[in-house]
């Protein structure tokens, strides 16, 4: 592979463009295929979840792994080692250019300010899409790509919230809509992560070398031009902590714990948001976060509203939530749903537990097995069954989760939020729907 060459942003755009206006006749072409038949993946990411993403789905029948990209090249070493076949890109256009026409599905396992522009372009060009959590950085981007998937009918989606196919998860969406607790009066959500920083940006008093094999322009991507930090500032760990890359502890753990709540009470979009906690600096995420929910009823609900209130960090859920629970003290993670007939434990991750326990004690949890949620992918791609995730439901998902985000910037504020309008009822809340891409770097249908 010749990483020198990078193609123009007009080839892309144009390989995008043809591609995309073919897209129906290949998907079809694609999901006509046998269960049996192979898959030609290609993975966007080659490091941390992005390696598991890309062993877990190369480990499902039939799947080919033709193309890997990562703007480091130094974390292909081992996928050099382990998919000698692949090719190996350090430039995501570039993979798109060239391997098109040889791809039928991809991951997209990158920092989340790259999700969307990543995503979308493999969707516009046909590709059924795997997509990390969340599904992108923006709440403007989360909608797009939920739109846009919702256009391209046959095209499989799936977030990468994997517990959601796991036994503990699906056995409590069981408990909760069999009604065994009875109806839900309101849910107490929580992680101890702490994807913050209240520090200012380091003053640079020396110039940090960008790593040999590192593409820093390309890893910003979407993002303002800004000096490389060394000390692993930005890349590859702590870019979760900072509001232009990553999403904080709720962007990071919220989509995995808000996803049974969401799923077993069948919520939708959220009446309003209100922040408790601190509020992030000019360049990063606070720490501690406690926000306020308020959700239209269900028919899993006992009122017309239900509030549900998330927690980060040191803040915890109140301390006579544990003692009604006869419990010194709940998970480091996990949600508590409070029911007229009794109250459910969910631990991330670990299986639901009825208080109180003496009244549910000849209660038998339904017998339900674990699914592999990359493996569900795979066989939906080939025309087998349907994924459990799509954007359909991933999508309202994260932007309930980036709602708390948005929020966390406007503490003791009630925001009222008109999900239909894309649209909160504070203007300055409203810049931060949707941000400004740097020049040259926006795709059409993010535009």
């Amino acid at each position: 592979m010749n990483f020198r060459h990078r193609p123009s942003r007009r080839s892309f755009l144009k390989t995008l463009g043809v591609a995309a206006a073919g897209a129906p006749f290949v998907t079809r072409g694609l999901m006509a295929q046998s269960p049996n038949s192979v898959l030609r993946h290609a993975a966007f990411g080659a490091g941390g979840m992005a390696w598991a993403d890309l062993n877990q789905l190369a480990e499902c029948p039939g799947v080919e792994i033709v193309a890997i990209c990562d703007v480091d090249l130094n974390r292909t070493i081992e996928a050099r080692e382990k998919f000698p076949k692949a090719k190996i890109y350090q430039d995501w256009r570039e993979l798109f250019d060239k391997e098109a026409k040889n791809i039928d599905s991809v991951n997209v396992s990158v920092p989340d300010h790259m999700h969307a522009s990543i995503g979308v372009s493999a969707m516009q060009l046909g590709k059924h899409l795997y997509g990390q959590k969340p599904l992108a950085h923006d709440l403007y981007e989360v909608r797009r790509m939920t739109k846009i998937a919702a256009q391209k009918k046959n095209l499989v989606t799936q977030m990468g919230i994997q517990v959601h196919s796991s036994s503990q998860y699906r056995k409590a969406v069981r408990v909760i809509q069999d009604g065994v607790i009875g109806k839900v009066k309101e849910v107490h959500t929580w992680s101890n992560k702490t994807w913050g920083d209240t520090s200012s940006l380091p003053l640079l008093t020396e110039t940090y070398p960008v790593p040999a094999g590192f593409d820093w322009d390309l890893w910003l991507g979407v993002c303002a031009a800004r000096p490389f930090i060394g000390k692993k500032y930005y890349h590859p760990e702590n870019w979760r902590k900072r509001l232009d890359f990553g999403t904080g502890t709720f962007g990071d753990m919220g989509c995995h714990i808000f996803d049974p709540v969401f799923s077993a009470l069948k919520l939708t979009a959220p009446i309003s948001i209100r922040s408790e906690g601190p509020a992030p600096n000019a360049w990063n995420w606070a720490m501690d976060a406690k926000i306020h929910y308020l959700f239209s009823g269900t028919e899993y609900t006992a009122e017309k509203t239900l509030p549900v209130t998330w927690y980060d960090g040191a803040q915890k859920p109140p301390a006579e939530i544990a003692a009604q629970l006869g419990l010194k003290r709940l998970s480091e993670q996990g949600s508590v749903f409070l029911g007229t007939d009794g109250m459910m434990v969910l631990p991330h991750i670990g299986r639901p537990q009825l208080y109180p326990a003496e009244k549910f004690r000849s209660y038998v949890v339904p017998d339900i097995k674990d699914e592999n949620h990359w493996e569900q992918f795979v066989s939906a791609c080939k025309g087998n069954g349907q994924t459990s995730a799509p954007f359909a439901y991933a999508g309202p998902l994260t932007e309930s989760v980036l709602l708390g985000g948005v929020a966390s910037h406007f503490p003791q504020t009630t925001l009222q939020w008109n999900a239909a309008k894309l649209k909160f009822d504070l203007a300055e809340a409203n810049h931060l729907v949707r941000r400004d891409y740097r020049t040259g770097w926006a795709i059409k249908a993010l535009a």
